[in-house]
């Protein structure tokens, strides 16, 4: 049961309890596994994909009214009320993790055993303080969110990536190798994506780096969306695509579909695994260079991992300009570094200069973001990929993110600068008809 163990709420079972004299938790969750397999076994189950939550409540209601009274079990009205949502909550969504769904404040959701559920808000992992019965109540609740996608978790498949009908990416690991028991971690999918100008008001970067931004995407330059897990690349992602002109033809691949891209003409690719027999696997390199046979105007893909940074590089360096792609990297330089060996993964014999040669001719900048110590977000680097000097990738950064400490509450202090440089794209930016204002890049610090 989800009932959280608080005097509170102990008071209420003690205080609400009939002739059990003083109900125990561990009577309470029986009471609530009675109830909930009564009302299963009263509703047909091709009924249940029907049910809305109000006629759900309703009937359990009546399902609960005679259970108690078949047992002679008098509970306060605030009790009854929590093992109602509880049933219904196990019945219509995923148990004690739906609450935590529902709130549109919490980004991750995390099950590290049945007794250990945290959550993510504001950039902050807390306890949540609600737990599964046992593994066993988890893995009901793993194989209802999986079942739907026809895919399997078991001993000889022991994970899976998986995502929600809104669209949430869900990762599970069971035993043997999660040695606790199954584990359960949902990326939330948000509801409104946030557009660029709350990007700019949660301080994630200033408006000047805005206008550069959209002007460079406008322009069709090349842009890489680099940064740590849970640093918010994706959202970047989504607002630089905004930007894309509405006439233009839009191709998707992702290997969970997270992009909300409000464009009209765009077509969505989701990579697939393999099937039971270990056949039919569809992966991103594969889907790649399908998207060039389609007549992209731009390739968004949602992140690169491996072999298929080729085929990104490549696709960019014929024509494919104005590509958009996230890769998992601490810092500009290190971005370049995981490029060249997500290329060689490809499994071909370039050379490392031939390699380089390709990345500094197709990416055109890097937008680096960080999670902080406080649980926000900045784009910490926007960098300019100048060209070769010998053997080495000519960096440059155009705005920085510049911290100056932490006040008394936790929060980092810092602001965003211009290094006073002028990029060099900004010769493509003129050509294509985006004359920005000079003073975007006057020099912002000492």
């Amino acid at each position: 049961m989800e009932l959280r163990n608080t005097d509170e709420n102990t008071d209420s079972i003690k205080n609400g309890a009939g002739r059990f004299g003083r109900m125990t938790m561990r009577e309470i969750e029986v009471l609530v596994n009675k109830i909930h397999q009564k009302f299963i076994d009263n509703t047909d189950l091709n009924d249940l994909d029907k049910l809305d939550d109000r006629t759900a409540v309703e009937e359990v209601h009546h399902v609960m009214a005679a259970v108690l009274d078949e047992d002679g079990i008098a509970l306060s009205t605030r009790v009854k009320e929590q093992i109602v949502r509880d049933v219904v909550d196990e019945v219509l969504g995923y148990g004690p993790i739906q609450p935590l769904l529902e709130d549109h404040t919490i980004t991750e959701v995390m099950v590290n055993a049945s007794n250990q559920i945290y959550a993510e808000r504001d950039g902050k992992i807390f306890h949540t303080g609600l737990a599964f019965r046992d593994d066993s109540h988890v893995m009901r609740i793993i194989e209802k969110i999986i079942m739907p996608l026809g895919r399997r978790i078991d001993e000889s498949s022991p994970m899976v990536d998986a995502r929600l009908p809104d669209g949430s990416r869900v990762n599970v690991i069971i035993p043997p190798l999660a040695v606790k028991g199954p584990v359960l971690t949902i990326r939330k999918f948000s509801r409104d994506p946030y557009l660029v100008e709350d990007l700019i008001n949660f301080g994630t970067l200033s408006r000047e780096m805005a206008e550069f931004l959209q002007a460079c995407v406008a322009a069709r330059l090349n842009i890489m969306v680099s940064g740590g897990t849970g640093s918010g690349k994706t959202t970047t992602l989504n607002v630089l695509s905004s930007f894309i002109p509405n006439d233009e033809r839009i191709v998707t691949i992702e290997d969970a579909a997270e992009l909300r891209l409000q464009q009209e003409h765009i077509v969505s690719l989701e990579s697939r695994p393999a099937n039971l027999e270990g056949r039919g696997e569809v992966n991103i390199r594969m889907l790649v260079r399908n998207a060039l046979r389609m007549r992209p105007d731009r390739i968004i893909v949602g992140e690169v991992r491996g072999g298929e940074a080729l085929d990104m590089l490549q696709a960019m360096n014929t024509g494919h300009d104005g590509s958009l792609t996230t890769a998992h990297t601490n810092s500009p330089r290190d971005t370049i570094s995981r490029l060249e060996t997500m290329t060689l993964m490809a499994g071909t014999e370039l050379p490392s200069r031939a390699v380089r040669e390709q990345i500094s001719a197709a990416i055109n900048l890097i937008v680096h973001q960080n999670r902080l110590r406080d649980g926000s977000r900045k784009i910490t680097h926007i960098t300019e990929l100048q060209g070769m000097e010998g053997e080495v990738i000519v960096l440059q950064d155009i705005f920085l993110y510049k911290q100056q400490g932490v006040d008394a509450h936790g929060k980092v202090v810092g602001h965003h600068v211009s290094t006073g440089l002028r990029p060099k794209c900004m010769d493509k930016l003129i050509e294509q008809g985006f004359e920005l204002p000079a003073t975007i890049f006057e020099r912002t610090w000492a």
